[in-house]
């Protein structure tokens, strides 16, 4: 055991990308908002639904 391997060595950290920046148009902004917002509607009014019956 007296050989040294890089097998538990740490990686060298990678560099973060830069964050790409995207502009839509308001009415695009508005369209993805709303579309969220019935997202979030849906998915609190089946939090209170019943879960499935299990399989026997």
């Amino acid at each position: 055991m007296s050989e040294s391997t890089d097998q538990f060595k740490r990686k060298p950290r990678r560099k973060s990308e830069r964050g790409r920046t995207l502009t839509v148009s308001a009415e695009q902004k508005a369209a993805y908002e709303a579309l969220l917002r019935e997202k979030e509607s849906r998915e609190a009014y089946a939090k209170h639904l019943p879960a499935d019956p299990k399989p026997r």
